[in-house]
């Protein structure tokens, strides 16, 4: 996993603000949500993670360069 500098980090930040819609595509967890699993951003941490409040109760975070999700418009 590659650590993303302070620019992708903010660009991640424009891209998925709080509350943005987001589907699950991959997620490279035993405990992730399905694929297709609907969710809320609720944030971006320093390492580039999306903080996500799954719409089924789960609150894994989506890795960056790792797990993937697809923007809901």
């Amino acid at each position: 996993m590659r650590i993303p500098t302070k620019t992708e980090i903010e660009s991640l930040r424009e891209q998925y603000p709080a509350g943005t819609r987001v589907e699950l595509l991959q997620m490279d967890d035993l405990k992730a949500p399905p694929i297709g699993t609907l969710g809320t951003i609720t944030g971006i941490d320093d390492t580039g993670s999306l903080l996500v409040s799954w719409d089924n109760g789960s609150s894994l975070n989506v890795v960056y360069g790792v797990d993937k999700v697809q923007k809901l418009l």
